[in-house]
């Protein structure tokens, strides 16, 4: 047994040397863009998409290492998965500094930062949001139900909402939604709707965290914020009955958060 577990770490080691080999190079590549950063500030914004792609990118790296590790030796590689995970957070922050990480905010907040990448086609920010989203699932699901990640996941797939909402420019989306003829007619439809469900699902995974975990008062507080976030998106796409329904559930969730405090629950 002890051979063929030697024999198998030997042939795990081998397979995982190019992946490696191919995260160090990414490594690099994200240092000469960051010392390009600091040389030249033209272009920053294009610049950290590409690092945030790359970073997408480096995280599928690690999880095809963790892959590995479960057929080969039949155990998760912990290691490439932290990893991946810190990949992804640097994803996201990249973007949060191309677009910032205003939940809830009037889109005049950020509208200068978006139009700092007013050249990346609509459909390009879309695949960006698809593809890290899919990362961020995929790493999820390696994980496995009874990780002690579980609810910092919880931040992690919020900030994507956060970012995948501000990388839409509102206002030329708010007409594109109601016109046929546009070419970005179908990619509006289909990112907004992304970005309802992903808002949606956050204010419920932030409320479930307080409710089940933390009792932290900021928690439901930002469950409330991705609400009315989801609001603004319903009322620009003049879906009525949508956000009287989600002001309903607002204040219920405000009366609950201030009965909480009330009563001496949270931090």
């Amino acid at each position: 047994m002890a051979k063929i577990a030697a024999e198998s770490r030997e042939l795990f080691n081998t397979k995982m040397k190019p992946y490696k080999d191919l995260v160090q190079k990414s490594f690099e590549k994200e240092k000469s863009i960051l010392s390009l950063i600091t040389r030249d500030t033209t272009g920053v914004a294009y610049k950290k998409l590409i690092l945030c792609e790359e970073m997408i990118y480096v995280s599928s790296l690690y999880m095809i290492i963790n892959n590995l590790s479960v057929t080969l030796l039949e155990t998760k590689n912990t290691d490439s998965l932290n990893e991946a995970r810190k990949t992804l957070y640097k994803a996201i922050i990249y973007l949060e500094e191309i677009v910032t990480n205003y939940v809830d905010a009037p889109y005049t907040d950020y509208a200068e930062k978006v139009a700092e990448i007013s050249s990346v086609p609509l459909e390009k920010r879309f695949f960006i949001t698809r593809k890290l989203g899919l990362a961020i699932r995929l790493l999820i699901d390696a994980y496995g139900d009874n990780t002690k990640w579980r609810w910092s996941f919880v931040e992690l797939q919020g900030r994507f909402a956060t970012v995948a909402k501000n990388l839409i420019d509102m206002r030329q989306a708010s007409k594109n939604y109601f016109d046929p003829r546009s070419p970005d007619f179908d990619n509006t439809i289909y990112y907004l709707r992304l970005v309802k469900k992903l808002l949606n699902e956050s204010a419920t995974n932030y409320r479930d965290r307080y409710e089940l975990s933390t009792k932290r008062i900021d928690d439901i507080r930002l469950a409330i914020n991705y609400l009315l976030a989801l609001r603004r998106i319903n009322i620009m796409l003049n879906e009525k009955e949508e956000a009287e329904e989600l002001k309903k559930k607002i204040i219920v969730w405000k009366n609950k958060m201030e009965s909480d405090q009330k009563s001496g629950v949270g931090k």
